[in-house]
Parts: C-alpha cells; sequence; structure tokens
C-alpha cells in the first residue's frame, strides 16, 4: 500500500515489509532506490520540485522519523511506523549476511566506512563485504583543485561539511565522482549504502543508479559513525518514545537551527490535511 503525504509518495510498510521488498528488488537484479524520508526532507521538497520528483521516481520510500508517521496518521492515512535508515541498513545486513548477498559502505569521513564493515562482520561472520570508500571525492566535473564533495564528519551525522579540503591532507590523491562510481560498479555489490548526508546521497544514487548497476542502493546519513562507534545513538528508551531527533538535539546543540523545520513540517501537514492547502 502506497500513501500521498505532500506530494511525496510513501510505502506504508514495517521493517519485515521493507527487507522482504528490498530482497525481492535484489532477486530482479535490477537497479532500484531506496529512500528513507524524514520530515526536514519532505519540508525540503516542497521548495524543490526535482527533490520531490526524486523521491516519487524511488522504488521504496518509508517513512524514516516520527513526524512523517504523524503527519500520515493526520492527513487519515496512517502507516504501520518508523523504518528508519538505520534500522533498515542493520536488518538488511543481517539478512544479507544470511543470502551472500554482497555489501559496499560508500560515504562518511575516512576510515569510518571501514570500521563500520569491520564491525559489521565481527557480528555477523558470514557477511561479504563488496568494498568501501571514504566520502570525500570530488564532482566529476571539477580538477584536481575540486572541493571534497558528499562527505558525513564522525561528529556531525548525516551533515556534510562545506570546506573545500574536507579535512583531508593539503593536495591529496582525492578520486572524483565518477572514479567512485566506477570502483562500486566493479565491485558487483548487491546493496550498496551511501552515507554522504541528505539529499546529497539520494541525489548522488538517483544521478548514478543505472551506471552503478546495484540492485539496491539507498541512503543512511550517519548510519555508519553510530556502527563504527563514533557517535552514540539515543538510549533505547528514547528510540522507544520517538525522542531520538531530542538526544540529538542535546547531543549536539547547534542542531537548533535545523529543528525548527519540525514545527513548521507539522503545521504544513496540518494545514494541509484539515484544510486542503
Amino acid at each position: 500500500m502506497q500513501i500521498n503525504l505532500l506530494g511525496a509518495r510513501v510505502d506504508a510498510v514495517d521493517l519485515a515489509g521493507a527487507v522482504e521488498k528490498v530482497a525481492a528488488f535484489i532477486a530482479t537484479g535490477r537497479p532500484h532506490q531506496v529512500i528513507t524520508l524524514n520530515p526536514e526532507i519532505l519540508y525540503r521538497a516542497q521548495q524543490e520540485p526535482e527533490l520531490l520528483a526524486l523521491i516519487n521516481q524511488a522504488d521504496l520510500v518509508t517513512a524514516d522519523g516520527i513526524g512523517i508517521v504523524w503527519a500520515a496518521g493526520v492527513a487519515g492515512t496512517p502507516v504501520p511506523g518508523r523504518v528508519t535508515g538505520i534500522d533498515l541498513m542493520l536488518a538488511l545486513v543481517e539478512r544479507a549476511a544470511r543470502e551472500g548477498w554482497r555489501v559496499f559502505l560508500l560515504g562518511a569521513a575516512p576510515g569510518v566506512a571501514e570500521e563500520a564493515a569491520r564491525r559489521l562482520q565481527e557480528k555477523h561472520p558470514g557477511l561479504v563485504v563488496a568494498g568501501t570508500q571514504h566520502g570525500y571525492f570530488r564532482p566529476a566535473e571539477e580538477g584536481p583543485a575540486g572541493g571534497a564533495v558528499g562527505t558525513s564528519p564522525a561528529h556531525t551525522p548525516g551533515n556534510s561539511p562545506n570546506n573545500s579540503t574536507g579535512g583531508l591532507p593539503e593536495n591529496p590523491k582525492v578520486p572524483t565522482e565518477w572514479d567512485v562510481v566506477q570502483q562500486v560498479r566493479s565491485a558487483k555489490p548487491d546493496l550498496l549504502f551511501v552515507a554522504l548526508g541528505a539529499p546529497k546521497q539520494e541525489k548522488f544514487i538517483a544521478r548514478h543508479k543505472e551506471v552503478l548497476g546495484v540492485p539496491v542502493a539507498m541512503g543512511v546519513g550517519g548510519s555508519f559513525d553510530v556502527i563504527a562507534g563514533r557517535v552514540a545513538r539515543a538510549p533505547v528508551w528514547m528510540q522507544r518514545l520517538h525522542l531520538e531527533w531530542l538526544g540529538r538535539l542535546l547531543r549536539e546543540p547547534r542542531r537548533w537551527r535545523r529543528m525548527l523545520v519540525l514545527p513548521r513540517f507539522a503545521w504544513l501537514a496540518w494545514r494541509k490535511a484539515r484544510l486542503g492547502k
């Protein structure tokens, strides 16, 4: 079942249902994109038609965030619950270890994807990691002096710095975006997890989906940082009470400006549901 929320298609699935859909995608061998949609991205998509179109072109869109679940309920089209990026990633990794699916971790700061992969293999001995690559690479159209893009520093899950070096040493041999695409393509993974921060990761996947040739690619924000132990996830009690956003704000007070999107999103969703505009 699918619902329409502020112009975006959202699949009304729980975590188990999402995993089964991904398994079906992998079985086809054709490229698919999975998006775990949160209020920040959906609110931004109201001002960016291209982003909204990208969301609607994805093959699976889950409700990542209690704000999406609440808005769906207000609209009279409830969804089973949250399916967050990190929860779906961990569930898929567990399934991958059993099924023999090959996974590739792309993104975060240098060393983070490797450590996340090591810990995942330690927990799931049968897991096949096809490759890892940090998220510091130049846009394909830029030369060697171009800035790094699509990064997710360990101290700020889901965000990307705007500095020109991305924290790398001066004059590094930084790969281009196209180099990274070719690296992933050559590794032939079944699952590609991209941690570049939203919506960069979603745009990267959509832009290269066909060339990558990966059966399933999905953005996972700051998940690598959590899995690698660089950042602590909110306690389970906070997760159960849907207060992860509060835990993140307490841990990173500078995020307060971004959090202002939440009440704006709530007002927009309520107005649309109740007043139709």
